[in-house]
């Protein structure tokens, strides 16, 4: 039986090319953007910029200065001094100086963000791909604690890690006497660890329980078993989110000032709470409290810069399901 071969044309209306594909693109930049949005645009990001820049100009100013007249006379009668940084750093308005309190919150940042990741993630992955009963009742009542207000839990928590839980004499939790030891710093971990949990369990599993199951019935099918498809395919594939809810809490901790001044002990305090008492009882050294400033935002500005590739990606797929 014989066959006729057709010889079918293209459809040059529907034909990609690289030239279509740049003029739909363009054709599209042009119906999404707009000159005005784009110059108010431009307009508060000035606007919004230069108080930052005062402040900027003022932690280089002499302290003479700074005090008689604006930060924009910079301009016109030029002074510039790197005093107001070694001075911030060796000062402080409590017994720790900015330098100590600066090592205090990196003491305190860091585990206070790995901590409440690694168990949110492996408490995402059960909820997301370890079927057991009472999963989806349990999973709404971790959400609902995000509408815990912090400040309502920060006496009872206080209470419980002075006091320890004793119900009928029979003692359920022990009470910690860490917050009377000179550089400890558990108390204000677990403080942050419990106030950070929910809101990571939610994204988190948000994001893992988005992977495909072929994938992870594939790795069932060739033997793995749970810790394998945790560490080898899940903490890989939901990095994005990972790091997306590090700069969160990493940003949340470094400038918290309410937790660690009533969780930490005197010798524990973090750069926030130094540099509030920076600028002297009359205020009169405020020069050094806007060198502090600028100390205190290196390190954020380094993590958000390092993840911030992960960010937009691991927020959106995190914030959302379906």
């Amino acid at each position: 039986m014989a066959t006729a071969e057709v010889d079918l044309a293209p459809d040059t209306k529907t034909a990609r090319t690289p030239r279509n594909d740049r003029k739909i693109a363009r054709e599209a930049q042009k119906k999404l953007t707009s000159r005005g949005a784009t110059l108010a645009a431009a307009i508060i990001a000035v606007i919004w910029t230069i108080p930052t820049f005062g402040l900027f100009v003022t932690s280089f100013r002499p302290g003479a200065d700074s005090n008689t007249s604006g930060w924009w006379t910079f301009f016109t009668n030029p002074s510039f001094t790197l005093e107001n940084y070694f001075d911030a750093l060796t000062a402080g308005g409590t017994a720790l100086t900015l330098g100590q309190s600066f090592l205090n919150s990196l003491a305190i940042a860091i585990p206070a963000t790995v901590i409440p990741i690694s168990i949110a993630a492996l408490a995402a992955y059960a909820f997301a791909w370890i079927p057991f009963k009472g999963r989806g009742i349990l999973f709404v009542f971790v959400f609902a604690l995000q509408i815990v207000p912090i400040q309502m839990a920060l006496v009872p928590l206080l209470s419980l890690f002075s006091r320890g839980l004793t119900i009928g004499g029979v003692g359920i939790f022990p009470g910690f006497t860490l917050r009377d030891v000179d550089h400890s710093f558990a108390t204000v971990w677990i403080a942050h660890a419990i106030f950070a949990m929910p809101l990571a369990i939610f994204l988190l599993h948000n994001f893992i329980s988005e992977i495909p199951g072929e994938l992870i019935e594939a790795a069932r099918v060739d033997g793995a078993g749970h810790g394998q498809i945790f560490f080898r395919m899940i903490v890989p594939l939901a990095m994005p989110a990972i790091a997306s809810f590090a700069i969160f809490q990493f940003l949340w901790v470094w400038n918290d000032l309410l937790v660690a001044t009533i969780f930490a002990p005197s010798s524990s305090l973090p750069l926030t709470q130094t540099l509030n008492s920076l600028s002297g009882t009359w205020g009169d050294r405020w020069y050094l409290q806007s060198a502090g400033t600028f100390i205190s935002i290196i390190v954020p500005l380094i993590v958000f810069f390092a993840l911030q590739r992960f960010f937009v990606r691991g927020l959106m797929a995190g914030a959302t399901k379906g």
